[in-house]
């Protein structure tokens, strides 16, 4: 495993983003956060509207460790990119196959006795096979959990880094290296080009909200990653100085241009990167120990924390309703729950390097599952 990987830093990033996520959508959705807005609105708003910018750390560390992984010295390290691809699907489709498994069960036994916008209809056929596919976004199909739109987007994301690594690769094979031949002698090929993918997302693509279902929306802060990495681990100080400042540059453009939070807390995060793993006290810092296991755990936290909120929201706001301590007792209580799921997940699933046929396999329990409930429902 990479030192990229094992960056303490990095994983305290990651536990302090997937906290904010869950709180996010544990005020976001259900009735428990309602009455909780009684005694506390500053609090269950500030979640509820801010915090889910949080999306932009995971965004941005994504983006980091895809460089690590793909092009640590801004050339692509392998040779074919589909097994690379078809890698990533596999590693994150299985254990989302489970959460949603898990969600659509959720979701099948509150929905007699819960009324709540939180629960999703019926499946049908055509919406479980988009979630299988990661498509659901893109076929404007209803989601069955809270952000497994961002699974799409990261595959996506992954998927066309990858391909954009290799397509320079090969076109600098059969050129003799003479692509791009403007850039700077210390910028590779590839390196230009995710900078120009950063400036057509953060300069177009990112100010329209009709390609939010794509990953070029995203790219600019998924690419800022990539600099940020390529600005740690550059061989000496000048040219890591010259990477921390183009990417201020393009993120001072851009919020010229148009002011958006996510892309300066985006640009926030990987100039923090860039800079402070540079520096061996805190590349070599290891952190709280807790907070570095829900780092590890927290795309399982991520995955899994809906079904489990939903559930103690139906409980709770049935059991003890019109209680504003209760609910915050409740939300925390969602939130302890969601941890413990996520590792649970994480140790029976997604540590494992699954296989083909367990994503099959995985993939057809959620289309199964799905049709089922549509047709228990239909029977009651």
């Amino acid at each position: 495993m990479s030192h990229a990987r094992r960056s303490a830093l990095i994983d305290c990033a990651k536990a302090m983003a997937c906290t904010a996520i869950v709180w996010h959508h544990l005020a976001f959705y259900g009735p428990l956060s309602d009455v909780v807005r009684q005694g506390l609105p500053g609090l269950v708003d500030w979640l509820a509207e801010d915090a889910r910018m949080a999306v932009q750390v995971f965004l941005v560390l994504g983006g980091y460790l895809a460089a690590a992984s793909l092009a640590p010295q801004g050339r692509a390290r392998f040779g074919d990119p589909w097994p690379k691809v078809a890698g990533r699907f596999v590693r994150l489709v299985v254990p989302y196959a489970v959460a949603l498994v898990l969600a659509i069960v959720v979701s099948a036994a509150v929905r007699p006795w819960f009324d709540d916008a939180s629960v999703s209809g019926e499946p049908e056929l055509g919406q479980l096979l988009a979630h299988a596919l990661l498509l659901q976004s893109i076929l404007d199909e209803e989601s069955l959990s809270a952000g497994v739109w961002y699974v799409a987007i990261d595959f996506q994301l992954f998927a066309l880094t990858t391909l954009l690594l290799a397509g320079v690769a090969r076109a600098g094979a059969a050129l003799g290296d003479r692509a791009l031949l403007w850039r700077p002698a210390a910028v590779t090929g590839a390196q230009a080009l995710v900078v120009l993918g950063v400036a057509a997302s953060l300069y177009g693509f990112n100010r329209d909200a009709r390609w939010d279902m794509w990953a070029v929306y995203f790219f600019g802060a998924y690419g800022l990653g990539m600099l940020a990495y390529w600005a740690a681990h550059a061989p000496d100080a000048r040219q890591a100085l010259g990477w921390a400042l183009l990417i201020a540059a393009l993120a001072l453009g851009a919020l010229l241009l148009q002011w958006r939070a996510r892309i300066a807390l985006a640009a926030g995060m990987a100039l923090l990167l860039a800079l402070a793993l540079r520096r061996p006290v805190l590349a070599q810092w290891t952190g709280w120990a807790p907070l570095r296991r829900l780092g590890l755990i927290s795309y399982s936290v991520f995955l899994v924390h809906f079904p489990v909120c939903l559930l103690v929201n139906a409980a709770v706001s049935r059991l003890w309703p019109g209680s504003v301590g209760l609910a915050l007792g409740g939300m925390a209580l969602a939130f302890a729950l969601s941890v413990a799921a996520g590792h649970l997940l994480y140790e029976r699933v997604e540590r494992h390097m699954p296989t083909w046929r367990v994503a099959l396999r995985w993939q057809a329990s959620l289309v199964g599952t799905g049709l089922l409930a549509a047709l228990l429902a239909g029977v009651r």
